[in-house]
């Protein structure tokens, strides 16, 4: 089941977490609601890529990134969505566009947005359609180490 290496990361650092079963979802704002998450808290990752090098840019869920923030805030030239083709190969344990962001345990930096920063928890998929991770946001910047910067529109 992919959403193993998350858990197995998380049990190791001794992170508390709550594992949340729910219907097949594919967008954020769907997993959500069906994991009763609020959208400001449900994290979605999205691959980019910041002049040919692949990063994860993480958002709430309600709200859309700013490839034009992006660019101006990484000093990047060329700022654009990945493909699916170009990094699922970088995910072989997830669901494709199920990717936790813990860019740190796939070789990728991590942008945050800052409005998560806000929050006591952060919800993510958790490498599947059909589960969902909650955990304390302080404990997901330790671990990940993420830009907290500001890319949401």
């Amino acid at each position: 089941m992919p959403s193993q290496k998350i858990k197995k990361f998380l049990d190791e650092q001794k992170i508390k977490y709550v594992s949340i079963a729910h219907s097949t979802a594919f967008t954020a704002q769907e997993v959500a609601q069906s994991a009763h998450v609020p959208g400001r808290i449900m994290a979605k990752t999205v691959v980019v890529d910041l002049d040919c090098q692949m990063a994860m840019a993480v958002l709430p869920a309600d709200r859309k990134i700013a490839l034009q923030d992006l660019r101006d805030i990484t000093g990047s030239d060329r700022v654009k969505l990945a493909t699916e083709d170009a990094f699922q190969k970088r995910f072989p344990d997830c669901e494709t566009g199920a990717m936790p962001p813990f860019g740190n345990l796939y070789g990728m930096e991590v942008y945050a947005a800052e409005s998560l920063s806000q929050n006591d928890e952060i919800a993510f998929n958790a490498g599947t359609h059909t589960e969902v991770i909650k955990m304390g946001y302080k404990d997901f910047e330790r671990l990940v180490n993420p830009k907290v910067v500001s890319f949401t529109a």
